[in-house]
């Protein structure tokens, strides 16, 4: 099993910043790639950006050049970490972090992403 847990999501104006981070813990090992989702009120989810186990990134083309990536690696956990900037009023919406291991995927419980003047 893999717990995920996302935190950072808040109330930002358009053209800001925020930083969502996405802890996991358990079978870790297992993962071979950690990604962010996004769903929007009355919209379907929708991928954002995808880190693999290699490192590699991959984004969604509404949001290249504006989201960054990156990860860490503490005592027994994955952090995985998405740097949002010049945010729009579009990118608001509730974002999960899924973790891709052979037999499936996880999901966190989602962070809440407001974009507001």
């Amino acid at each position: 099993q893999v717990q995920l847990v996302e935190s950072g999501g808040g109330l930002v104006q358009p053209g800001g910043s925020l930083r969502l981070s996405c802890a996991a813990s358990g079978r870790i090992f297992s993962i071979d790639s950690m990604g962010w989702y996004r769903q929007a009120p009355g919209k379907q989810r929708e991928w954002v950006a995808e880190i693999t186990s290699g490192g590699g990134t991959s984004y969604a083309d509404s949001v290249k050049g504006r989201f960054t990536l990156s990860r860490d690696n503490a005592k027994n956990m994955l952090l995985v970490y998405l740097q949002m900037s010049s945010l729009h009023n579009e990118d608001t919406g509730v974002y999960y972090c899924r973790a891709r291991w052979v037999g499936g995927n996880y999901w966190g419980q989602g962070t809440q992403v407001n974009v507001s003047s």
